[in-house]
C-alpha cells in the first residue's frame, strides 16, 4: 500500500496505518465503482426505454434469476469481505503487543498531559521511534477523543473509566494531535504533538523531564502551568481568552459579576485555582474546572500562587 499523503489521507507513519489504509481504498473504490454502475444503469434505462411518442405503451420485461441472484449475492459477498477485514483491523488497532512501553494520558478542558514510567511528564508526547506504545488514558471532566491521523489512531477518552490506544511509530518526526470529540468552547484549540525520537534522544529526553525538587517554587509553579494545561485558558502576555491573562493580574482589583470586588492576593489566587466557581470575574464564563482542590497537592498549588505573583 502507498503510504504516500493523498487527498484523502496523510502520509503514513505508523505501522497500522497500512492496514486501515488498505481497508479504506478498498471500501472506496468498491463504492466508487457501485455507484458510477448504479447511476450508468438509470441512464442508460432512461434514454433506451424512454416514452417515444404517445402510443407508446410498457413492453412486459421477463424476470432474469441469474440478474435477481447477482444483484442480492455479489453485495453480500462484500459485505462479508468487508466485515471480517475490518474485524481484523480492529482487533490489530485494539490489542498493544506485550512489550510496548506504557503512557498515562490525562485528557482536560483543553489540553493533554502525558505522564512517563520515571516520573517525567509534558504537554507533548514523546515517544521512541520503532517500539510500540500503549497509551493508557482517562478525562478528568468531559468526553475528549485523542486522534493522529498519521497514525490512524482515534480513541475516546472518557471520565470515570481507562481507555487505550497503541500505535508503533515507523519514521521520526513531529506529528499533529487532535481532540475529535466536541468538548466545550476551546475544543478546537485542545491540539498538540507527537514526536517520534531515536531511542537515545527519547531516553534523554525522559531524564531532563522528570520533576526537579531543587527548583524554587515559582519555577515549579511554572513547569506545573505547563503541565496542568494553564496556558490553554490563560495567558502570559496579556491576552484574555477563555480565562483572564496571569500577566499584572497579582496585586489587581477583581470585579466579579455579583458586583463586589477584591484585590488579587495570595489568598484570592489559591481560592481562585481550589474553587473557581466561587468568584467569577465579570466579563467571563464559570469555565474553569474545579478538579484541582483533590487533584493538586497543597505545595503544588503554593507553587502555582508563586508563579503567577512572578508574571
Amino acid at each position: 500500500m502507498n503510504n504516500q499523503e493523498t487527498l484523502w489521507l496523510p502520509e503514513a507513519a505508523s505501522t497500522v496505518a497500512g492496514s486501515v489504509d488498505a481497508l479504506f481504498y478498498f471500501i472506496l473504490w468498491v463504492s466508487t465503482v457501485l455507484f458510477v454502475g448504479v447511476i450508468g444503469a438509470m441512464i442508460l434505462f432512461a434514454w433506451r426505454y424512454r416514452r417515444k411518442s404517445p402510443q407508446d405503451r410498457p413492453v412486459p420485461v421477463r424476470e432474469n434469476k441469474l440478474v435477481e441472484a447477482s444483484w442480492i449475492i455479489i453485495p453480500c459477498i462484500l459485505v462479508a469481505i468487508v466485515f471480517v477485514w475490518g474485524f481484523r483491523v480492529f482487533l490489530e488497532l485494539g490489542v498493544a503487543p506485550p512489550n510496548s512501553y506504557e503512557i498515562n494520558v490525562r485528557a482536560r478542558t483543553w489540553s493533554w498531559l502525558f505522564e512517563y514510567p520515571n516520573g517525567a511528564a509534558s504537554t507533548e508526547l514523546h515517544v521512541p521511534v520503532n517500539r510500540p506504545v500503549k497509551l493508557k488514558m482517562s478525562s478528568e471532566d468531559v468526553t475528549h477523543s485523542f486522534f493522529v491521523p498519521a497514525f490512524r489512531v482515534k480513541q475516546d477518552v472518557l471520565q470515570g473509566r481507562y481507555t487505550y490506544a497503541w500505535f508503533e511509530a515507523t519514521r521520526q518526526d513531529t506529528f499533529q494531535v487532535f481532540c475529535a470529540e466536541y468538548c466545550g468552547s476551546a475544543h478546537s484549540l485542545m491540539v498538540t504533538s507527537v514526536v517520534v525520537q531515536s531511542q537515545d534522544a527519547f531516553e534523554a529526553w525522559l531524564a531532563d523531564n522528570v520533576l526537579d525538587e531543587s527548583l524554587t517554587p515559582a519555577e515549579r509553579g511554572e513547569r506545573l502551568y505547563t503541565q496542568q494545561g494553564c496556558f490553554a485558558c490563560h495567558s502570559l502576555d496579556g491576552t484574555e481568552t477563555t480565562g483572564p491573562s496571569f500577566q499584572g493580574l497579582a496585586g489587581s482589583v477583581r470585579t466579579f459579576t455579583d458586583g463586589t470586588s477584591t484585590e488579587a492576593d495570595a489568598n484570592y489566587l489559591r481560592t481562585s485555582i481550589v474553587n473557581p466557581a466561587e468568584k467569577i470575574v465579570a466579563g467571563f464564563e464559570p469555565l474553569m474546572p474545579g478538579q484541582y482542590a483533590t487533584t493538586l497537592s497543597a505545595e503544588e498549588v503554593d507553587a502555582l500562587v508563586a508563579f503567577i505573583e512572578e508574571q
